[in-house]
């Protein structure tokens, strides 16, 4: 061989070797496919036809089939994420409409909130071939670009060359061939897609100062749903979504978003009820009330809350809160033992017309207030300084007529005196307004249900269940109106009544501290020296009384000095009494209510969610100061020794709802979970989908327990995504 050629032809050789290495792998042609295995992800294009024609509509999909605990993301990802995208490369005569977003789930991931897909999702994908398509070569290739971002502890974005050869005709075929196991697969997701709602105007949404109603019309009631919005920072991802049913669809509660800074004209995203049913929502700005609307009567549900709330009310004559009273009608009925049979029936109705009365009109009050957009619920005259002061200055002088100090004619308050007196009937009633007003700060078995159940319906069943609990209130003294053989064995009128009248107000007087210690935890310390005040004017007034007893001048001093007395305490609250917020400031939070450690936190409704998305169980105690079962529950029970080493132990987050004072959140969330008084004992499971079990309102130790023993064990997770590096997968 010639030696220059010899060179030459090395030279050439060493060129190509060069042009070779410097030239990327992707310029060189690669066999097509339509599924890749990526890392935690297999990414696969459907295309159900074998062939295309003109005129032809078919659907395609984007498959992606995650490992346990990867997933991929919705249109929008929520606090964190990417979701995935297809751009097409299609032959002439051909187009693609928009990917569709089957309706996606709930990632609590820390305390952030995705919206994504677990386990395998398909993105259907309509195609459209042109009814002029006139196909230039036999075949027709389908081409994609992929992107996806695959996430668990950390999250890997990766990308795909997707593509599928199909046989292009220029007529339809007789018969058409079609890979059946990928349309019925496509069709799955199809089927899920989020429905219009049935007209535009049946989403509407006001705007409270922290939160969004929303109001959706579908048609049916549904007491639950989840809304997942299309736009970026319109709601908090992670808050609870409360949902109360409406007449013919739900009311949801969503909390806005920190970084909301207009207000949006419309809310647009989607809304999934429990079926799976999911419809896209376009909600425009409107006007609702912002307390849940009232639900269709069921009255096999009414009879079941009415006599839960009768048996509630039998069983509220032995809760700490009525025990004064029941002192005060055993002296009664011990006064009037031997009296005629009618006239002990005719007391016994007074007395429960009393009863009725009285709890008719809070129930009115409470349901204008709430109707008026007022977050009320039982027990909420409680939570007014005003009505604590005025209840601990009438049980104040009233046990100082029982002490001894005066007499008051004690038929006003049939504490003793012959029913037949001229104002024994009046003393029979307003027994009957006591007793329903120092029952009010508790909550008695079988009540939370009832209670909860009557304020969320109309107003007529909220009267039935109420009447159901008054009745039940009044049914052991009417009963003995009604059988006096069950008085028989009441000791006979005699010298010991005087002594037991006047053991009688140390329980009087045990009350009225109890109440001073609420007042002073609403109202604050400086407020507590006008209530102390007003006391002393009591004694003043119970003194000129005392003195000089049925004297017309001392009589209309005293009555001037109970008017200074009332006066008082209305200004000391009005003066010196410290907002609800400032009495907070003061104390750390949730410690106005015992604890038996350091691990009680006080209750947000972030905190639960944030809490839940962490993998860890929350058990909640709804409580207040003013609430005696409460007190009872948490110091025997709750702090009981056995009890605080198995919250420990179960890895639950112990959060203390206090609504001694008013407080919207709390009302809401007992709302969902249909309750409208304390106490309430909830335990929510780790998984945020889970609904949470509520305990009943008397708790045992073993009650609490077997509720822990149902809780799987809590499993831990990072608290924020990581994003590692890129990881990319060729064709």
């Amino acid at each position: 061989m010639h030696p220059h050629l010899r060179l030459s032809s090395l030279l050439a050789l060493l060129f190509l070797a060069l042009l070779a290495i410097a030239t990327p792998l992707h310029l060189y042609a690669q066999p097509a496919h339509s599924s890749v295995e990526a890392q935690h992800v297999t990414v696969s294009l459907l295309v159900p036809p074998a062939q295309i024609y003109p005129g032809q509509n078919f659907t395609a999909g984007l498959d992606f089939k995650m490992e346990d605990g990867w997933h991929v993301y919705w249109i929008n990802a929520g606090d964190s994420g990417e979701p995935p995208s297809i751009k097409w490369t299609l032959p002439a005569g051909v187009t693609a409409d928009a990917m569709q977003y089957p309706p996606p789930k709930r990632l609590p991931l820390g305390p952030l909130m995705d919206f994504g897909y677990e386990d395998e999702v398909v993105f259907p994908i309509p195609i459209h071939v042109a009814s002029d398509f006139h196909p230039a070569q036999p075949q027709a290739t389908f081409a994609a670009h992929v992107t996806w971002l695959v996430c668990r502890e950390v999250c890997i974005p990766g990308k795909a060359d997707l593509a599928l050869p199909l046989q292009a005709l220029a007529t339809a075929p007789p018969q058409p061939k079609t890979d059946a196991a990928a349309q019925i697969l496509i069709a799955r997701f199809q089927n899920q897609l989020p429905k219009p709602l049935p007209s535009p105007d049946t989403a509407t949404f006001a705007l409270n100062q922290k939160t969004f109603i929303l109001n959706v019309a579908t048609g049916a009631k549904t007491s639950s749903a989840q809304f997942f919005p299309l736009d970026e920072t319109i709601i908090a991802n992670a808050a609870p979504q409360p949902a109360q049913a409406t007449s013919n669809g739900v009311q949801l509660t969503l909390t806005k978003d920190d970084n909301l800074q207009t207000t949006p004209q419309k809310l647009n995203g989607l809304l999934e009820l429990p079926d799976g049913t999911a419809y896209e929502i376009h909600a425009t700005l409107g006007t609702i009330a912002a307390t849940p609307t009232t639900r269709p009567t069921d009255f096999s549900a009414l009879l079941g809350a009415a006599g839960l709330a009768f048996i509630g009310g039998i069983l509220l004559n032995l809760m700490p809160c009525v025990f004064p009273v029941l002192f005060i009608k055993g002296l009664s009925l011990v006064q009037s033992s031997q009296q005629e049979r009618s006239k002990l029936r005719a007391h016994g109705w007074v007395y429960t017309l009393g009863i009725l009365v009285s709890f008719w009109a809070v129930v009115a009050v409470l349901v204008i207030l709430r109707a008026a957009g007022q977050q009320l619920g039982w027990g909420f005259q409680f939570q007014s300084p005003t009505f604590l002061a005025l209840m601990a200055m009438l049980l104040f002088f009233l046990g100082l007529a029982l002490a001894g100090q005066f007499e008051i004619g004690l038929s006003l308050t049939s504490a003793g005196g012959s029913l037949a007196q001229k104002h024994g009937y009046t003393g029979s009633f307003f027994t009957g307004v006591l007793a329903m007003v120092v029952a009010t700060p508790c909550t008695a078995p079988f009540m939370g249900a009832a209670i909860g159940y009557a304020l969320s319906h109309s107003v007529i069943v909220s009267f039935t269940v109420f009447t159901a609990l008054a009745l039940g209130l009044a049914l052991p003294y009417l009963a003995l109106a009604y059988f006096p053989g069950w008085a028989r064995v009441l000791p006979k009128p005699g010298a010991w009544m005087e002594v037991l009248k006047q053991a009688v107000s140390i329980p009087i007087f045990a009350t009225v501290i109890w109440l001073v210690w609420v007042f002073t935890q609403i109202a604050g310390s400086s407020a507590l020296i006008g209530l102390l005040a007003a006391f002393l004017l009591l004694a003043l007034a119970g003194w000129f009384l005392g003195r000089w007893p049925g004297k017309a001048a001392a009589t209309t001093i005293a009555a001037l000095v109970l008017i200074a007395a009332i006066g008082t305490s209305v200004w000391a609250v009005r003066a010196l009494g410290a907002s609800p917020q400032s009495v907070s400031a003061q104390n750390a939070p949730g410690s106005q209510l015992p604890a038996s450690g350091s691990d009680w936190q006080p209750f947000t409704p972030t905190l639960v969610s944030e809490s839940r998305a962490q993998g860890k169980p929350v058990f909640i105690d709804f409580t207040a100061s003013w609430c005696l079962s409460c007190q009872v529950n948490e110091r025997l029970i709750l702090n009981r020794a056995d009890v605080q080493q198995r919250l420990h132990d179960s890895g639950a987050v112990l959060l203390r709802a206090d609504w001694t004072n008013q407080d919207p959140d709390i009302t809401q969330t007992l709302a969902t979970l249909g309750r409208s008084g304390v106490p309430t004992y909830a335990l929510y499971p780790a998984d945020p989908n889970a609904p949470a079990h509520v305990l009943p309102e008397v708790l045992t130790p073993g009650i609490v327990i077997d509720a822990l023993n149902t809780l799987p064990k809590p499993q831990q997770q990072s608290s924020a995504p990581q994003q590692s590096a890129s990881a990319q997968t060729s064709p």
